[in-house]
């Protein structure tokens, strides 16, 4: 069996009620549960909340919330691999589970058919886990920095007169979907490691969404790929 665990506490403080609030027409957190349920390669979604607003929202749009998470693993600076291992550990089918993907509940450009193509390239390999991930668009060995002041470095500047072409490609990650063995993610496993592989999206796929200012930009690369505006 494979599970979806969606990760959605309430307390947003930059967004207020981020992980509820409406996003094209419905709760933000709705577009990855859907896309979830819609998988071919997801057997349920669970829905691991501090939260019973979230919870009743989740559950209209068709995920299951067998248990409300502990205030204990729903402040500020909890990671999330303690909230995965714990709703694991809540799960009455738990010895059942093979493999889980974690989405984030802020991923309205998440497509199913990435979570399923993704999969598929992983599943048969010895890796603990595959995550989204979308290539820098701008050299990363080029990043500048300033201080109160204004002065301005560079944070590599044994790169200041390499070219482009000779830097390597990098990438961050697209903060959207986690596949991973179940026992990974029980025993808190780190991701960012060489027992991971990577899923490449189109950076038009992913955008992180953490200030009012990331939202606008979601809603309009959304009108723009998704609805066709």
């Amino acid at each position: 069996m494979n599970v979806a665990i969606i990760p959605a506490r309430a307390g947003s403080k930059r967004i207020p009620k981020k992980n509820i609030k409406l996003f094209a027409g419905k709760p933000i957190i709705a577009h990855s549960i859907e896309k979830a349920l819609a998988s071919d390669c997801i057997d349920q979604v669970i829905v691991s909340t501090d939260s019973e607003e979230i919870a009743q929202i989740a559950r209209h749009h068709g995920a299951k919330t067998p248990f409300l998470r502990p205030s204990s693993l729903a402040a500020d600076d909890t990671p999330t691999m303690p909230v995965i291992a714990h709703a694991l550990s809540e799960l009455s089918f738990s010895k059942e589970i093979h493999n889980v993907c974690l989405i984030y509940p802020t991923a309205p450009l998440i497509e199913t058919c990435d979570i399923d193509v993704a999969y598929t390239s992983w599943v048969n390999t010895n890796k603990d886990y595959i995550f989204s991930v979308v290539s820098y668009a701008y050299p990363v060995q080029r990043a500048l920095c300033f201080n109160a002041e204004g002065e301005v470095s560079m944070l590599f500047e044994e790169h200041l007169n390499t070219r482009s072409q000779e830097l390597s490609h990098t990438f961050h990650d697209a903060g959207m979907f986690y596949w991973g063995r179940k026992s990974a993610f029980a025993q808190e496993k780190a991701v960012f490691s060489a027992q991971s592989s990577v899923y490449e999206l189109s950076r038009w796929k992913a955008q992180d969404i953490d200030t009012p200012e990331d939202w606008d930009c979601a809603e309009r690369l959304y009108r723009i790929n998704v609805l066709g505006d």
